[in-house]
């Protein structure tokens, strides 16, 4: 199918190379152009905005940091809003909020188009080893007319109700992430200031009964964070206060993703703000008393 892609991040880019290679033809937009450039050579032409990938596409993805740059890449001036025409599909893979999926949607609609919230769950070692998983949300007919492509980008589809409950979803996944993260580095910690070498104790750790599918790819960052972030701290803390937010207006105590939130907010007074949310452990090794070790890339 003719497809378009905007925003063409760590996660995104790696999408719409999935996409390129199932045989759909790809055309997307990034607004660093730069960053997305690589994705040329694989086949995706790059275009100047939003509308124009709209304007050839038959299913457009969108993959942005929050609920705002996603009102800005679909309802602004020049975006995807503005493209979209009768029968043509809108899926959005941002973690944003319920209710401004909500309100994209219906905008969507007066214009005899269709929209589906549809974030991923994953990394980028989980994308690249074809396992990402996918929750969706919207029409029924919607979510059945596009399978096969969501198929194409990883092979756990699942279809959860009307719009917005997709993101819903997503953030009750990933309040649950931040939380792990800072277990797991709280017991490496007592382990190696109790004589255990950090590495030994992230070894044992992993193949113990608390070993998550996240823990298993993410735990080894606790020795050295990649260069480049997989998910960084304020992406995870965007996340983490979409999470508070439903728990408030929900009526759900959330103290566990509160506590993991403050230590978030200490990695960004830390100047940590752009590595990947695993820096939540030299955030307690530096509480701990530890000296911080020099830090090495993966």
């Amino acid at each position: 199918m003719k497809l378009g892609f905007v925003g063409l991040g760590t996660m995104g880019g790696r999408i719409a190379r999935r996409l390129l290679r199932a045989g759909h033809e790809v055309r997307g937009y990034n607004r660093t152009p730069a960053k997305a450039a690589w994705l040329v050579d694989e086949g995706l032409e790059l275009c100047d905005s939003p509308r124009q990938v709209a304007e050839g596409s038959q299913v457009v993805f969108t993959m942005v940091t929050n609920t705002q740059a996603l009102e800005q890449v679909v309802l602004g001036p020049d975006g995807v809003l503005a493209g979209l025409g009768p029968g043509q599909t809108l899926v959005d893979m941002s973690t944003v909020s319920p209710e401004g999926s909500r309100r994209i949607a219906e905008n969507v609609r007066a214009k005899d188009a269709r929209m589906l919230d549809a974030p991923v769950s994953g990394s980028v070692s989980t994308l690249e080893a074809g396992q990402l998983s996918v929750m969706v949300a919207g029409e029924r007919s919607t979510f059945e007319a596009v399978k096969g492509i969501l198929l194409d980008i990883g092979p756990s589809v699942d279809y959860v109700g009307e719009n917005g409950k997709a993101v819903q979803m997503k953030i009750a996944i990933n309040l649950s992430l931040a939380v792990q993260m800072v277990a797991f580095s709280e017991a490496v910690l007592v382990a190696e200031k109790g004589g255990i070498s950090r590495e030994d104790a992230v070894a044992v750790l992993l193949k113990s009964v608390i070993a998550s599918p996240m823990l298993k790819y993410r735990g080894p960052f606790v020795l050295g964070l990649p260069e480049e972030a997989w998910f960084d701290v304020d992406m995870m803390q965007k996340d983490l206060l979409l999470a508070l937010e439903s728990g408030r207006r929900l009526d759900v105590p959330l103290p566990t993703t509160a506590m993991a939130n403050e230590i978030l907010t200490a990695a960004r007074g830390m100047g940590l703000a752009a590595q990947d949310f695993a820096a939540v452990f030299e955030v307690l090794a530096r509480m701990s008393g530890l000296t911080s070790r020099e830090r090495q890339s993966v």
